[in-house]
């Protein structure tokens, strides 16, 4: 089996984060618009990145198929619970990100994008323990001790 390889969603990580810092340091209302939008699909890619992993992930625990390609992503994050990829309450926190980012579809205001940056600082937390978690579980290192 191969291993799962997170670098694209570490990468991804450290864009958005860059992007927030860059938002923070900015000096006009342009340029805090340009980052308030880099932050934006930042977020959309790396939660999307970070769900094509946990599908992945999953089926090295046995699940597969059409129902895992079909499966809604609540659904996959509460089988990732049970599989000790996140806990409970990391769990209800990317409730929370999924929900907010299914509303990028419809709104992407000023409200909306300041509603976003609140969750990004614990948005990347959770992004870097997912990575941790999915690297020490199924990634190469953890492929080369299991083999």
């Amino acid at each position: 089996m191969h291993y799962l390889n997170v670098d694209h969603l570490r990468r991804c990580m450290r864009t958005l984060n860059s992007s927030l810092v860059l938002y923070r340091a900015a000096e006009d209302d342009i340029e805090q618009e340009v980052f308030r939008n880099a932050i934006i699909k930042g977020y959309e890619l790396t939660q999307e990145t970070a769900f094509k992993l946990l599908k992945k992930a999953l089926k090295h625990f046995g699940h597969g198929g059409q129902k895992l390609e079909s499966m809604i992503v609540k659904e996959a994050l509460r089988l990732a619970a049970t599989h000790d990829l996140m806990t409970l309450d990391e769990v209800s926190r990317w409730f929370a990100y999924r929900d907010n980012r299914n509303n990028t579809a419809h709104d992407y205001g000023e409200k909306f994008a300041d509603e976003t940056l609140i969750l990004i600082p614990q948005f990347l937390v959770d992004i870097e323990t997912l990575a941790n978690v999915l690297e020490r579980k199924l990634g190469k290192e953890a492929q080369n001790v299991s083999d």
